[in-house]
């Protein structure tokens, strides 16, 4: 049976510079942030089917004692990062995609999981590209970009990298498909394993309670087909057992819907 490990980095806040702020339940206030400031958790997953070790995004771009945080939470779980095997990108904003590299001493990048293979689909990366270091062209109010270029360009003509197209089998076991909504090239993800389907929506489907309420986000590329979307995950979710995972909810990481 499947193995799910929440890897959650922590809690932040963001304002419209797109800048990730630690933020401390227990010592910090939401008030004394930025007016606007959204309370964001950052949670990628882990799942071990076998001798898979499937990463689901991989968090913000954090160091912690000069090394990524996500290696220090995965080592809290006994798992190294020369284990991972797959790494599942739903898109490329940074606090899903900061984590996908790490810096040398030397000033270089390399990829941050050496042994895996990272799966991105290819409308994505180019769209990534081409927006990083601007305004979001679906929150022009923002002045902060989602993207950021260093991160993408390790994944052009890389041998560990391979480019998605619209839905389709990465193995039998792991489905995708094009999604949109939130971005216009996100991915969603199916895992299968013996009789339990394993639904990652990313930023379509990122919270419980957003699965509980029909609304338009505005932080979305066409929040009309998001609160599509969600209605039909929510649904078919149900009707087949799915299991969700939910990146921005640390208190109800895991659930089946009932």
């Amino acid at each position: 049976m499947a193995q799910i490990i929440p890897l959650a980095e922590g809690t932040f806040t963001v304002d419209k510079t797109k800048i990730f702020k630690p933020f401390h339940p227990e010592s910090d206030r939401l008030q004394d942030r930025p007016k606007g400031s959204l309370l964001i958790e950052i949670q990628p997953f882990l799942i071990k089917i076998d001798q898979a070790y499937i990463l689901l995004d991989t968090g913000l771009h954090l160091e912690q004692d000069g090394e990524p945080l996500l290696y220090q939470v995965l080592r809290k779980h006994h798992i190294e990062p020369e284990q991972i095997t797959h790494v599942l990108l739903s898109h490329l904003h940074k606090d899903h995609a900061g984590g996908i590299s790490k810096r040398l001493a030397d000033g270089t990048s390399v990829l941050s999981f050496p042994q895996a293979t990272y799966f991105v689909h290819q409308d994505e990366l180019k769209y990534a590209l081409s927006h990083a270091s601007e305004p979001d062209a679906e929150t022009t109010h923002y002045t902060g970009s989602s993207y950021e270029e260093e991160e993408f360009e390790l994944l052009f003509h890389n041998n560990q990298v391979v480019l998605l197209d619209d839905a389709g089998y990465i193995e039998p076991q792991i489905r995708y498909a094009l999604s949109g909504g939130h971005c216009p090239y996100h991915v969603v993800f199916w895992i299968y394993d013996q009789e339990e389907t394993i639904f990652y929506g990313g930023d379509v489907a990122p919270q419980y309670l957003q699965l509980k309420t029909r609304y338009i986000a505005k932080y979305d590329y066409d929040g009309k087909r998001s609160m599509e979307l969600r209605q039909q995950y929510v649904e078919q979710g149900k009707r087949e057992g799915w299991t969700f995972l939910f990146y921005h909810d640390v208190q109800r990481p895991v659930m089946k819907l009932i």
